[in-house]
């Protein structure tokens, strides 16, 4: 199996929305963000798969170590073998891989925020970062479509909290942030322990009006010249926006279920926001 091969694999199993939106891509640009999702895949599973603390951190040092690798030409994983040729091509910056990590290691070191800015210092490099990486594959001539890029990944980065706040709760996390429980007298041991309650869908009518809000921003900040070269990214927020409403629409019935989108109905807002451009 080739590095693509294995990142093309990576992609698929995941199910993720993100898929859909590059199918639309030529061919070498869906191979690098195709490589830049399989990365963002293997070091989250570090975190995700591995029951014991210890291992996770040195599975991070490894896979830091193994950027700097690719940096200098020297890559031995499938993923990093498979980025290291669109390094130059796209301006990726390696600096944002290793940001990357430093996400993942923050769930290592909490599992808790204080107030929505510790909540998005932590999106940032979860989500921030691989939003200008992948906007610098789709292609920038304006600057300021970082901007974007960011803001848009903060949203991406909501709509999965919401989405995922009863699948977090079970493993010991919660990332809605500690004083908004507190205004909306949401106790975490509700979270917790899966207690659908009014207060708590008061408390996610808020994020989920604050994430429609990151989402306008985001659009607001995509300049004309580069909207046709970030399409792919507006396919991704086409779909994750509809995600959103769903949950909204279902009552934020997420402490139980995980509520997404059939495959038929990602591939339809696809392709529409495709054709619609």
């Amino acid at each position: 199996m080739s590095p693509d091969e294995y990142c093309q694999e990576k992609a698929a199993q995941s199910g993720s929305s993100f898929y859909y939106s590059f199918l639309f891509l030529p061919q070498e640009k869906r191979r690098a963000i195709t490589a830049l999702y399989a990365f963002c895949r293997e070091v989250d599973d570090v975190v995700d798969d591995c029951t014991d603390e210890s291992v996770a951190r040195n599975k991070l040092i490894w896979w830091r170590q193994e950027i700097q690798a690719m940096l200098k030409n020297n890559p031995s994983h499938p993923v990093t073998k498979a980025l290291q040729p669109h390094l130059q091509t796209y301006q990726l910056d390696g600096a944002h891989f290793l940001a990357i990590i430093d996400g993942m290691e923050m769930d290592l070191n909490q599992n808790r925020y204080l107030d929505f800015i510790g909540l998005q210092r932590y999106c940032w490099h979860v989500a921030g970062v691989v939003g200008v990486l992948s906007a610098s594959i789709f292609g920038i001539k304006n600057p300021q479509t970082k901007r974007f890029a960011e803001k848009l990944g903060l949203a991406f980065q909501m709509t999965n909290i919401i989405r995922d706040v009863g699948e977090d709760a079970r493993k010991g996390r919660i990332y809605l942030p500690v004083n908004e429980l507190q205004q909306f007298n949401v106790p975490a041991s509700d979270i917790l322990n899966a207690r659908h309650s009014e207060q708590f869908v008061a408390l996610m009518q808020f994020q989920y009006e604050r994430t429609q809000k990151l989402y306008d921003e985001a659009f607001a900040l995509l300049p004309e010249e580069d909207r046709r070269a970030q399409r792919t990214g507006l396919i991704m927020a086409a779909i994750y926006r509809a995600l959103l409403v769903e949950i909204q629409q279902d009552q934020f019935q997420v402490l139980k279920q995980r509520i997404s989108l059939t495959p038929i109905r990602k591939l339809w807002l696809a392709w529409k926001t495709y054709v619609r451009g």
